[in-house]
């Protein structure tokens, strides 16, 4: 029940149990009309009906004896009854009067949008070369709307120029007067500078910077101007050029590799290992296959040196084959004589990173960051001993149990064994299985990109078919890669 309405007061009797007629004063059917008007306003107005319990016309009708001014001044109880004529008239004059002024608000907020888009057109004008053009054109709207009776400042407002500049408009500006400079008292008159271009082109100070030349011609006790107005009269006779012999560094060619199967490219790398005390490191040597991301190789010693990466490479090679090609950067070990000469031997193809170029390498440092970021890597590692049994273990778990993004969700050991087609078709029937289950619950019939296995895996992928076949043809590394 509404606390803002009343109870019908009839006793008790037959019907004393059911619900009862609700009855409004005239204060309280001015305020429902009040806060419907401002719920009207919001957006709202439904809302306030229903939580009201009351009826739009309920509503239309309280507004008409308001309009009619037959609400005000009423008590409670009191008889409303019908407006009269003069009554209805006053009503009818209060909406006409609402209904003006609901316009009067529409056309003041047209012309306020009229202001705004005159504004904009003036800076799309101004943007376009148009500066004049749109400048006369707006005055002759101010003057005109200044003409018709409108305020200057309201004629401001909608043309965007200000009462300023309509002030000033038409006024004629004088001219400039143009300044009388006298040259500077410690300028350098013309025969003085030919002079101290003369020495300075000199055969003795042709080789000479002007700051040299300035010392020396002090130390024999001449002084012909300071060391930047040597400079100005050089530059202006166009003769300041740097002659310094600059470094010259070759360009380095791109790396581009690509593996479609398991063994074709191996990339290696060398990580720092915090040991037990500040200052003391040993090195993890890590080779991965690119294609599977299989960790081959992982060993970590306490020093860093091209006989025991060679000897890493002679364990690797052994066990998973000889690759195509072996990318890494260009570390002392990874350029050392020793590794060199193996990969020479077994006519693998060397190819390096450029330098100071990291993402020449990305999967040996992709997978030291894994390594690195891994709940289990500890903040220092207690001996050479631990080092090695941790890098076993995470070998181990990144090979056999990681289900790596990069390659549909696999693990390294189902890529490179070549387990990764019948996993994928186990898949598929577990989600065709799922998908005829539960249909409303799948917007596509297949399966999601992330389990796709990429029938290839680069290093610097080739913008497109021409540069590919380009390099096939010039780039031995990405023939044998291929």
């Amino acid at each position: 029940m509404n606390e803002n309405s009343q109870e019908d007061p009839a006793g008790a009797g037959p019907r004393a149990g059911g619900p009862k007629r609700r009855r409004f004063t005239p204060a309280q059917k001015l305020a429902h009309v009040q806060a419907y008007e401002q719920a009207l306003a919001d957006g709202d107005a439904g809302a306030y009906l229903r939580r009201e319990g009351l009826h739009s016309a309920s509503i239309s009708e309280w507004r008409r004896l308001r309009d009619a001014g037959v609400l005000e001044g009423k008590e409670p109880g009191q008889a409303v009854g019908r407006p009269n004529r003069e009554q209805a008239e006053i009503g009818r004059l209060r909406r006409q009067l609402e209904v003006t002024q609901n316009e009067l608000d529409q056309t003041r907020t047209a012309l306020e949008i009229m202001g705004k888009t005159h504004a904009l057109l003036e800076q799309n004008l101004q943007e376009r070369a148009g500066r004049a053009r749109a400048h006369e054109a707006l005055m002759a709207t101010h003057e005109e709307l200044t003409g018709a009776g409108i305020t200057t400042r309201e004629a401001a407002r909608l043309t965007g120029i200000s009462r300023a500049t309509a002030a000033r408009h038409g006024k004629a500006r004088p001219a400039p007067t143009p300044l009388d400079r006298a040259d500077p008292v410690n300028r350098l008159s013309c025969a003085e500078r030919e002079v101290v271009l003369e020495v300075l082109d000199s055969p003795e100070f042709v080789d000479s910077t002007p700051m040299q030349v300035y010392a020396t011609l002090l130390e024999r006790g001449t002084y012909l101007c300071s060391v930047s107005t040597m400079y100005r009269i050089l530059r202006e006779d166009d003769q300041v050029v740097d002659r310094r012999r600059q470094a010259r560094h070759p360009a380095r060619t791109v790396p581009e590799l690509v593996a479609t199967g398991p063994g074709q490219v191996y990339t290696w790398d060398i990580t720092k290992l915090p040991g037990p005390a500040k200052g003391v490191y040993y090195d993890a040597y890590v080779m991965l296959d690119i294609y599977s991301r299989y960790i081959v190789g992982a060993i970590v010693h306490a020093r860093e040196s091209g006989p025991l990466a060679e000897e890493m490479m002679r364990e690797v090679f052994g066990i998973h084959g000889i690759p195509h090609v072996v990318h890494a950067d260009r570390g002392t070990s990874m350029t050392s004589k020793s590794v060199a000469v193996l990969l020479e031997d077994l006519q693998v193809v060397r190819s390096h990173s450029r330098p100071r170029v990291s993402n020449d390498n990305p999967y040996s440092e992709s997978l030291f960051k894994t390594a690195k970021y891994s709940p289990t890597f500890p903040e220092r590692f207690g001996s050479l001993d631990d080092a090695r049994a941790w890098m076993a273990e995470f070998t181990e778990w990144y090979n056999h149990e990681h289900h790596h993004s990069g390659i549909g969700l696999h693990t390294p050991a189902d890529v490179h064994y070549g387990h990764a087609d019948q996993i994928a078709t186990d898949r598929q029937a577990t989600l065709a299985a799922a998908r005829a289950a539960h249909p409303e619950r799948f917007s596509t019939n297949h399966a999601p990109k992330i389990l796709d296995l990429p029938t290839a895996a680069w290093i610097n992928q080739p913008d497109d078919e021409h540069d590919q076949s380009t390099k096939e043809d010039s780039n031995p590394a990405y023939e044998q890669a291929a």
